[in-house]
Formats: structure tokens, C-alpha cells, sequence
């Protein structure tokens, strides 16, 4: 630690012996980081500083689990303006409620700041980046106010910033995690539960989700005019409410979803107008897509998407389109699908017959969402084996994979 930000630390230190309470003055922590020199190193001591406070140089502020930072409910509890800085080891509370102010534990204006192993509690909003590039948040720990799902605030907000790593977070009862005019962001390896959007994208290009948890919300990840982005080997399972959603689209073109599992929502993955941009595809593959009400929803009969590799395991419908159509227009190649009905009896590992997803009469819950409280009732059962025995008409061929994947578990079944 530099000369100056010693003899401060210990005088500061010496003041709370004496001190009937271990509550400092805002002036305390401040007065600490104004005399640290740029590039310096600032431990403050041990204990309860209330008041926000602002850094504006390149220091480092080590906590060391050891210091609580508490805004008193007003305004954002550190407000970070320029580059260089970081922020270690702090419990980080008591932020204001203003969502105009967007009021927050660290509010954030500059590039190349690490923000580690930190504590964000009682905040509206956790770490706010606005117009902020290349820097690092891993390690934290963050939640927000115990407020209403839509008057919380966002775990991690960024806006207008690029090339951020967003790594080894746990994000617990906050609204959203939200990337919006941001590009190039790297966000892996987070855990966010008990939210409403675990992370949703804007007008957001070529950010790599890798590797994450999202646990009991209301919507994994939403993408909406976003392209290029790719998730890989996430994990987005239980789904809260009837509405819940795994991946969602929205006029999204050219992005990658691979090995993900997308396990136990109302809806697995979602697609609005996806691909939007002409001559673009989103692909597929690999995904475990198992256990939930509906696997793939399509809004509209829509073209361009690719499915490959991809196992279907027990969702209660696989794939349904609103508005009657099919979805004959995507590529559909060697997905696993828990329903075939077939078999492999050269053991190529492929179906000997393509897989035919038909739509008969008891789908119209598709366009009628208050319908599918009766699904799987003894009504919409009889009515689909009637239809199916004897059809009121045409059937819609909804999927047809030519080359189904075949596989048999240990004990036989498929």
C-alpha cells in the first residue's frame, strides 16, 4: 500500500478504537479513497462506512470481505467514473429505489475495471454499465430489493457497451440481466435464479453466452433484434409460471444454440419472425430439449431455421405452430425424437423411416392459450383419437425428419 494511504488507513483505524460504534461517517471512506494516489492500493479498515461514495482514478479498493459500503437508501452506493478501477471484497448495500436514476451498488462510466468477489444486496440494481467497454464482473454475488418481479431492478445492466467478460456470477431475485446495444460481451459460467429474464438481449450482436445456470425463471433468454449470438452448454431448466420460456425470438437471424439443455418450461424455445434478415439461419444442434409443455413454438409458419442433432425427449408436444401451418419449411436433420415409431434394423444409428409430426383437431390450444388447461383431459384425448381414427380433416404434417437419430438405452427402450 503507497505512504499516503497508510498513514490514512491507520489513522482512520485508530479513530474506531476510540469510537463508541464501528458505523463510519460517509467523510471516512471518501476522505480514504481521495488520498490513495492513482494506481494505488486502498484497504480500508474493517467495518460499516454509510454514505455512497465516488471513485474516479485508476485504484484498487480491497475489502477483504471485511467492509460494508451502505447507501442508506439514496442514490447508487458507488459511483465508479473513469478507467482502471477495481472494487474487491465488499459488501455493497442500501442503494436508493429510483429506476429514472437507475440507482444502483455500482454504477459504472469507463472501461478496464474489474469488479471481483463482491456482495450486492439491497440494491435496485446490482452493476449498471453505461457506455462502458472491456471491463470484467466475476465473482459477485448480487440481488436487489425485496420488491414486486416488475419494480426490481436488473442484476447486471449493460447499455452501449462492448467487449465486457460478465464471468462466475450468482444472480439471485432480481428482475432482469440485460444486455441492450451491447456487442461482443462474453458472459459464462453465471447462476441466476428467481428472476423474470435471466438475461435478455436488445439490439445486441455477437455476444457469446457460455456455460451458465439459469435456474426457476420466468424466461431463460430472450433474443430480440439480435444477431449473431451464440449459447453454448447452458443450462435453462424449471421454468417459473405457466408462460415460462426457455429461449425466445424475436426477429433474431444468424444465431447458434448448441449443446444447450432446455428442460421443464411451458415453452422450450420460442421463434417470432426468426430468421429476419434475408438469406440467414439460426441453427440447432445438439440440444437436450426435454420435459416441457411445448419443445418448439413457432409464432408464425416461418422458414430458414435448422435443427440438427438435437433430442426431443418427452415434451408434451414437440414442435406446434400458431395460425395452422407447419414447419416443414426448417431443416429438420437427425434430431432424436422420444415418440418415433420406427426402427433401426440395419443399426445405422438412423430410423428406417423419416419422422412425421402430424397436428390433428385437439391442437387448436396452439391459437387458444387459455385452451391448454384441458390437455391431456379426457375430453381432448377422446377428441384426438377420434380424429386420428376417422379425421374431421387433413392433418398437418408439422415436422418430417428424414433421417431420425436412433438410439437405444441400457435396458432396451428407446
Amino acid at each position: 500500500m503507497p505512504l499516503v494511504a497508510r498513514w490514512v488507513a491507520a489513522a482512520a483505524f485508530a479513530s474506531l478504537l476510540i469510537a463508541p460504534s464501528f458505523v463510519l461517517a460517509s467523510e471516512s471512506l471518501q476522505a480514504l479513497i481521495d488520498a490513495t494516489p492513482r494506481g494505488g492500493v486502498l484497504e480500508p479498515p474493517a467495518g460499516h462506512y454509510v454514505g455512497s461514495v465516488k471513485v474516479s482514478k485508476p485504484i484498487t479498493i480491497d475489502g477483504r470481505g471485511e467492509v460494508i459500503v451502505d447507501g442508506e437508501g439514496s442514490g447508487s452506493v458507488i459511483t465508479v467514473r473513469g478507467s482502471g478501477v477495481t472494487l474487491r471484497g465488499l459488501r455493497i448495500q442500501g442503494s436508493g429505489a429510483n429506476h429514472d436514476s437507475i440507482d444502483a451498488g455500482i454504477s459504472v462510466k469507463g472501461h478496464r475495471n474489474v469488479f471481483e468477489d463482491n456482495v450486492i444486496e439491497d440494491c435496485l440494481f446490482g452493476i449498471d454499465l453505461g457506455q462502458s467497454n472491456e471491463n470484467v464482473i466475476q465473482r459477485n454475488q448480487i440481488s436487489s430489493k425485496p420488491l414486486g418481479m416488475g419494480v426490481k431492478g436488473d442484476g447486471i445492466r449493460l447499455w452501449y457497451s462492448r467487449d465486457n467478460q460478465i464471468v462466475h456470477n450468482d444472480i439471485r431475485d432480481v428482475r432482469d440481466v440485460v444486455v441492450w446495444y451491447s456487442a461482443a460481451n462474453l458472459i459464462a459460467h453465471n447462476r441466476v435464479t428467481g428472476g423474470r429474464y435471466a438475461l435478455h438481449f436488445m439490439y445486441s450482436k455477437k455476444n457469446l453466452v457460455e456455460d451458465n445456470v439459469y435456474v426457476g425463471n420466468m424466461v431463460g433468454v430472450f433474443l430480440m433484434y439480435s444477431d449473431g449470438v451464440e449459447l453454448r452448454r447452458n443450462q435453462i431448466t424449471q421454468g417459473e409460471g405457466a408462460t415460462s420460456m426457455g429461449v425466445g425470438f424475436k426477429e433474431s437471424s444468424d444465431v447458434l444454440l448448441e449443446n444447450n439443455t432446455i428442460m421443464r418450461c411451458a415453452t422450450g424455445i420460442y421463434l417470432d419472425i426468426s430468421p429476419f434478415e434475408p438469406d440467414t439461419h439460426n441453427r440447432f444442434v445438439g440440444n437436450q430439449i426435454a420435459y416441457n409443455s411445448v419443445g418448439v413454438l413457432f409464432h408464425s409458419d416461418w422458414h430458414s431455421n435448422i435443427f440438427e442433432g438435437n433430442d426431443f425427449n418427452d415434451n408434451f408436444t414437440q414442435v406446434a405452430v400458431r395460425g395452422g401451418g407447419g414447419a416443414t419449411r426448417h431443416t429438420w436433420h437427425g434430431n432424436r425424437w422420444a415418440d418415433y415409431r420406427g426402427f433401426d434394423r440395419d443399426e445405422d444409428g438412423t430410423g428406417d423411416k423419416p419422422y412425421e409430426l402430424y397436428a390433428y383437431a385437439d391442437r387448436f390450444w396452439v391459437d387458444r392459450p387459455f385452451a391448454a388447461f384441458f390437455r391431456a383431459s379426457p375430453l381432448f384425448e377422446t377428441i384426438d383419437m377420434l380424429d386420428r381414427l376417422a379425421p374431421f380433416m387433413e392433418p398437418t404434417l408439422v415436422v418430417r425428419d428424414e433421417e431420425p437419430r436412433f438410439e437405444l438405452e441400457t435396458d432396451g427402450s428407446r
